[in-house]
C-alpha cells in the first residue's frame, strides 16, 4: 500500500477527481503492474491503467492482489466500465484499499460492496487513510 500511496502522488490534481495510486500483485506479493489517475489521458483511473499493463487472458490475474488507495469506483461518467467492473472482468479475487470513497463527487459509491457480492476478498487498512487522504489535499472533501 505504501507504493500505492506514492503513486497516487505522482497524479496531477484535479479539483473534479482523486489522485489514486493502484498496485497489482502476484499470489507471491510479486508486482505485476502499477497505475495511478490521469497517468495516460485525464480520464484514466489507477486501477484501470494498472490493469491496462496487463493481458486479458494473464494467469496471475486470478490469484492477484489490486491494491489501492481509493474505494474502487462503482459510478463513473469519463467512461462506461467503472474500476469494480474491470477487476470483475480480470477476475482479480482480493482487493485492498486504503480508504472508502467520500459523497464528494458519488453520493454512495458502492464498490467494495459490488466487489464482495461477486465474491471478491475485500480488505480495507484504515492504517493509511490518513495518507491516502493527505495526497487529495487539493479536494474539498470537509472531513
Amino acid at each position: 500500500m505504501e507504493l500505492a500511496v506514492e503513486l497516487a502522488r505522482r497524479c496531477p490534481p484535479k479539483d473534479s477527481a482523486y489522485s489514486v495510486g493502484a498496485v497489482l500483485v502476484d499470489e507471491h506479493g510479486e508486482e505485476i503492474s502499477r497505475g495511478y489517475s490521469r497517468e495516460t489521458d485525464a480520464s484514466v483511473h489507477a486501477e484501470e491503467a494498472a490493469l491496462a499493463k496487463v493481458a486479458r487472458d494473464d494467469p496471475r490475474l486470478r490469484q492477484a492482489t489490486m491494491f489501492s488507495t481509493l474505494e474502487p469506483c462503482s459510478q463513473r461518467k469519463s467512461r462506461t466500465r467503472t474500476c469494480a467492473d474491470l477487476i470483475l472482468a480480470a477476475g482479480i479475487g482480493r482487493v485492498v484499499i486504503a480508504w472508502r470513497e467520500p459523497a464528494l463527487f458519488v453520493a454512495d459509491c458502492q464498490g467494495c460492496e459490488l466487489l464482495a457480492q461477486a465474491g471478491v476478498d475485500v480488505v480495507e487498512l484504515p492504517e493509511f487513510a490518513a495518507a491516502a487522504r493527505a495526497v487529495n489535499s487539493h479536494l474539498a472533501l470537509g472531513e
